[in-house]
């Protein structure tokens, strides 16, 4: 058996990166004094900041979540004040899901974070490597699903 490099191995790769963006944020965000806030609850939070009160699957999609994540995220984000779900006026079975005032406030601490995170991970890389990067992820995203 030939012994492989893990730093040439993609699936490594990916793994620390994701392992490692996740460690940075989690540490930021409670330096922020954003403590409720976890990473997995971003993807989320920046949809409902762009457009609240969305289905289920709607935000699932838009936060790039599958459907059986959701209920169990929505229910931590609810239960650290973050957000609330309420009866869809037009749909009996749909349920739409709401920032509380608390998630909205926090909108500038944690995209501030965002920033930040982002900036110190994609420090010193040129645009034409970044844009190359950014393209790669999108096509393994959809060879994914």
């Amino acid at each position: 058996m030939i012994a492989v490099n893990p730093l040439d191995h993609p699936y490594y790769l990916l793994s620390r990166v994701t392992l490692l963006v996740t460690s940075a944020f989690r540490k930021e965000l409670l330096a922020a004094d954003v403590k409720n806030v976890k990473p997995a609850y971003l993807g989320v939070l920046i949809a409902l900041w762009k457009e609240d009160g969305m289905k289920v699957i709607e935000l699932g999609r838009r936060a790039g979540l599958e459907p059986s994540s959701m209920t169990g995220l929505l229910d931590r984000m609810e239960r650290d004040g973050l957000s609330f779900r309420a009866a869809d006026p037009n749909d009996r079975r749909a349920q739409l899901i709401y920032l509380t005032a608390r998630g909205r406030d926090i909108q500038e601490k944690v995209m501030d974070v965002v920033d930040r995170v982002m900036g110190k991970i994609f420090k010193d890389i040129p645009c034409d490597d970044m844009s190359t990067t950014l393209n790669v992820l999108r096509k393994i995203i959809i060879n994914a699903n």
